[in-house]
Parts: structure tokens; sequence; C-alpha cells
């Protein structure tokens, strides 16, 4: 089985790039400060922080009121199956009803 991702040191500016072999796309990439002793790129603890602040800006509050009004469909979901069915036990009560006249 090859290897899906592979690491390769960029020439020019010595960074550490991680590519995924099926896609051809650079998943990460490190500048040698940014790696330890051992050669690994350090984690940088404000990171998920900075990508949250870019999709945020990114969506604007659009994304805010989309989940919103999610959440709210999902809180109330279960009463408005409660009505769906009772409009469709009342259908069928009514059919019934006609059947018998």
């Amino acid at each position: 089985m090859p290897a899906k991702q592979i690491e390769v040191d960029c020439p020019c500016c010595d960074a550490r790039l991680l590519i995924d072999v099926l896609t051809s796309k650079v998943l990460r990439h490190s500048l040698p400060e940014q790696r330890d002793e051992l050669g690994k790129p350090m984690l940088d603890e404000g990171r998920w922080e900075k990508a949250q602040e870019r999709i945020r800006a990114r969506k604007g509050s659009a994304g805010a009121d989309k989940f919103d009004a999610a959440i709210g469909r999902e809180k109330n979901r279960s009463a408005d199956l409660d009505d769906l069915f009772k409009k469709a036990q009342d259908k069928l009560d009514q059919r019934e009803k006609d059947l018998d006249s």
C-alpha cells in the first residue's frame, strides 16, 4: 500500500511541506523556525482560535444566524412531528367516518 502523504523540504526556503499524494495538495507547511529540534512542526496554541476567527470573518453573522435557526428548528422538531402525526390521524378518522356514513 503506497504512502498517502509525503514530506518534502523546499530547496529555496527550507520549508517542510506535507503533501497528500492522492490530491497533490499541500496539507501543512512549516518554516525552519516553526520546527522543534527533531524537525517536527511545533504546535501553535492560538492556531485553532485564529482559524475560527477567519471562518467567522468569512461567513459574517449570516453563519451564526443559520446555526441559530437550525438549533431552533431542531428544538421544535418533536412538536412539529407530533402536530404532523395528529393531522394525519385526524384525516384518517375523517375518512373512516365518511366510509361508515
